[in-house]
């Protein structure tokens, strides 16, 4: 195991081959509703190419797809590939390297905790409605961000602050209560 500044590395190892594929960093970010992989290799050698593959909690390693390698190089390489997991989960994910002659070997693996974002702002309607005394509002913040949820009467007074503040991308619930005001109509 190699590292430099911080960049995680490792040696992919053919068990016949002198020179093994040098890889110099294999990364995974949750990207919206998308997990980017990214890895870099020093030096290839009869690489064929890489099987991309992912396991979640309670399930074995999976390939989702195949990226074709330089063959024998030299040269930096980059290669990317972007993942649509559809549930939250922590996902885990590992390279394995197949020469042309079909040999193969795996790379250390990386793990994201990914959640599904919503892809807009959302606002639902409150439940129960109508309610006495408390009732729930459900919204969706697609990025990060500044929200103010109010509550108002019919004659435009605000009469509560249901949250404020920076909001990280995600899914929230808020409760009402209106034990202390008169029945009536509330707009959010």
């Amino acid at each position: 195991i190699y590292g430099n500044a911080g960049i995680s590395a490792a040696l992919l190892y053919n068990s016949n081959s002198n020179l093994p594929v040098k890889l110099t960093s294999f990364t995974a970010e949750q990207k919206g509703n998308t997990v980017h992989l990214v890895w870099e290799t020093a030096a290839e050698t009869n690489n064929q190419g890489f099987d991309l593959e992912r396991k979640s909690e309670g399930v074995e390693y999976s390939s989702i797809t195949t990226v074709p390698g330089s063959g024998s190089s030299t040269e930096k390489q980059k290669y990317t590939f972007t993942d649509i997991p559809d549930a939250d989960a922590n996902y885990t994910y590992r390279l394995k390297q197949v020469d042309y002659d079909g040999r193969f070997s795996y790379s250390d693996a990386v793990n994201v905790s990914f959640t599904l974002k919503p892809s807009e702002f959302y606002l639902t309607q409150n439940y129960p409605n109508p309610f006495n005394p408390e009732t729930k509002i459900d919204y969706g913040v697609p990025v990060k961000g500044y929200i103010t949820l109010a509550v108002y009467d019919i004659l435009g007074n605000r009469i509560a602050v249901l949250t404020e503040g920076e909001h990280e991308a995600g899914d929230y619930s808020v409760v009402f209560n209106a034990e202390n005001l008169s029945s009536g109509t509330y707009i959010y």
